[in-house]
């Protein structure tokens, strides 16, 4: 086992992202700290770093416990890293929700719904 990997590979295999190609964008992006600095994709990864940032699922702050090079199953993703994220947002209750049994709505109905959604 390797002492160091590349960050773009840490993060596909732990499953932050879904292929390599977006955790590499991601880190191009700046999206991606490794110990509260910027890192690019080749920044090399070592056990007890520290990753901040943005991923698909929300803000993500991770502990390094364990190196991958290869994409592993959920469990194993898992025991990668410790998870110290915040809890996402509570989601946004929907708006223009109709009544039960109100029937389809009307074309006026439905443009004034689009209006009120910030549609033209």
């Amino acid at each position: 086992m390797a002492d160091t990997v590349r960050l773009d590979r840490w993060l596909c295999a732990a499953r932050i992202f879904k292929s390599r190609t977006v955790a590499q964008e991601a880190c191009a992006a700046g999206h991606i700290r490794v110990n509260e600095h910027v890192a690019r994709a080749g920044h090399v990864v070592r056990v007890t770093d520290t990753i901040e940032g943005t991923a698909p699922r929300g803000k993500i702050v991770l502990l390094v416990k364990d190196l991958e090079e290869k994409r592993q199953g959920a469990p194993r993703a898992r025991e990668l890293y410790d998870d110290h994220s915040p809890p996402p947002p509570p989601r946004e209750l929907a708006l223009g929700v109709r009544d039960r049994g109100a029937g389809r709505p009307t074309k006026s109905d439905r443009r004034s719904i689009e209006r009120f959604r910030g549609g033209f």
